[in-house]
């Protein structure tokens, strides 16, 4: 008698529950029911409207066209994020997508613009990348066919700003034509099995019991399954990413839609704005050690570009993990599982990631722990890297002043980040760590950008004669510089091929 899958059961919706859902459709193709369980009546967090370049790989391989999407979720497009403030006031520098220069006789270019900065020879770093220049100068284009595929005009990265809730709603659709269940309803109890503590089903307030096999919590931060069943436990990081909450404010669209997400340190802590067709996404994150709730509605509303649409709304999180994410026969996706605050965009990231995870690491009924335990260390490992590269935005600083910076700017880090800073300070360098997803580019951009600037550089940089150096340098920021200068603005680009109904 086959052991296989014969129904998984998740438990909420938003983001999460029908990313999980869509992706599970998809690759099952109907071998395994599905339900889904959420009710209208409990709310989602849905601010979440910046994302990371891997998002196209995920609607790829669901084979959803992108015109489509983007006019469904009336979204633009991100070339990488624009920081200011960071390392001190009147700092602003882009972490951008895609990559710095090109690789020159084994070495990444960034070694050769070390030689030249130390020299004084140098442009700013951003200059070298077509992600950077462009995005400030506000252009975009998604990559042309008709060029080199060694032009960078070919392979532009870029990822997506949308509504996270229509984003939800297209996915919706997406699932339930392939099978999926929805069944609207609040859980409120959970049934465990006597023999082992499995989840065996959960109640909903209706009466309704609902069984299954595998349960994927996309509860949010309540955790209902992982964490008020099962109990796992949970693992703060609050001591290094010390904000523990945010109020977003949408506003009125006042000009042409930014291609990159702006991040501004305040205070007690940093605004987002995200540049949508048809608003403004706006939020406050902070630490309500150094500012409450009020204050920070007032400092947000009073950086906001237009007229706002809606009240202040508080969100309250803590910044950490599950101690184990796949419990028994229960998942947890998204923020059921943990969360590390939006500074990066990583949030949807990590439920596109859970869910291929767990797809590549499927059970059967049995639910063998050897898939548990792997599927347990490889998030593990995923999350603690990202966490470091966004303790390294707030260590990095030479802010101190208001009492969150000097915070920040004097605290302990884990030895694993105190590691790469060290390294990199020394000469440059950075070696990514099996698939970790911040690459090199992205650690560069970040610590030169926040002025941790090596002392020296790869001695194998020495082998190329001055003038072949020099012409390298110019050479690159010479083909950046027509790369940008050819492309559409943002807003044309958009209107050509993407415009949303509702924006136009």
């Amino acid at each position: 008698m086959s052991s296989a899958l014969k129904k998984i059961v998740i438990v909420g919706g938003g983001t999460a529950g029908w990313m999980s859902a869509a992706g599970l459709a998809h690759a099952l193709k109907g071998q395994c029911a599905i339900e889904l369980i959420e009710s209208d009546d409990i709310g989602t967090v849905g601010v979440g409207e910046a994302t990371v370049p891997h998002l196209r790989l995920f609607n790829d391989a669901l084979q959803i066209d992108e015109v489509e999407f983007v006019r469904a979720v009336r979204g633009t497009f991100k070339l990488g994020i624009q920081f200011v403030d960071w390392g001190k006031i009147g700092d602003a520098y882009i972490h951008g997508f895609g990559t710095i220069g090109h690789d020159y006789r084994s070495l990444p270019f960034h070694q050769y613009w070390l030689k030249l900065h130390l020299q004084g020879k140098a442009h700013d770093i951003g200059e070298y990348s077509i992600n950077t220049a462009a995005a400030p100068a506000g252009k975009f284009m998604a990559g042309a066919s008709d060029v080199p595929a060694s032009s960078p005009m070919a392979r532009i990265a870029y990822a997506y700003h949308f509504d996270a809730g229509l984003y939800a709603a297209f996915l919706r659709r997406y699932a339930e034509a392939r099978g999926i269940v929805r069944t609207e309803g609040e859980v409120v109890d959970v049934t465990l099995r006597g023999e082992d503590g499995f989840i065996e089903a959960v109640t909903l307030k209706s009466g309704a019991r609902v069984t299954g096999d595998l349960f994927l919590d996309c509860s949010g931060f309540r955790g209902l399954l992982i964490e008020q069943a099962l109990h796992t436990g949970y693992e703060s990081w609050k001591h290094w990413l010390p904000c523990d909450r945010a109020v977003a404010l949408p506003c009125a669209k006042t000009g042409p839609a930014t291609p990159y997400t702006r991040s501004t340190a305040r205070a007690a802590g940093w605004q987002w704005r995200i540049p949508l067709q048809h608003r403004t996404g706006n939020g406050y994150v902070y630490s309500s050690a150094h500012v409450n709730d009020d204050e920070a509605a007032a400092t947000l509303s009073g950086h906001l570009d237009g007229k706002p649409l809606a009240g202040p709304r508080v969100l309250r999180f803590n910044t950490g993990r599950r101690r184990e994410l796949w419990s028994r026969n229960c998942v947890a996706i998204g923020l059921a599982g943990g969360f590390l605050e939006p500074l990066e965009s990583t949030s949807i990231y990590l439920i596109q990631s859970g869910i291929a995870r767990l797809i590549n690491l499927l059970p059967d009924r049995h639910m063998n722990p050897v898939l548990r335990d792997r599927y347990n260390t490889q998030a593990t490992f995923e999350i603690e890297k990202i966490r470091d590269f966004l303790i390294l935005h707030y260590r990095a600083t030479e802010r101190r002043d208001s009492e969150f910076w000097k915070y920040c700017g004097n605290m302990d880090i884990p030895a694993s980040l105190a590691d790469n800073i060290r390294l990199f300070r020394d000469s440059g360098r950075f070696y990514r760590d099996s698939d970790e997803m911040f690459a090199l580019t992205s650690w560069v951009q970040v610590m030169l950008g926040q002025h941790v600037v090596p002392a020296g550089y790869h001695p194998m940089v020495d082998l190329v004669p001055q003038a072949e150096l020099e012409k390298l340098g110019e050479s690159v920021r010479g083909v950046v510089a027509s790369c940008v200068a050819a492309m559409p603005e943002h807003e044309q680009f958009i209107a050509r091929y993407a415009r949303a109904p509702e924006a136009a």
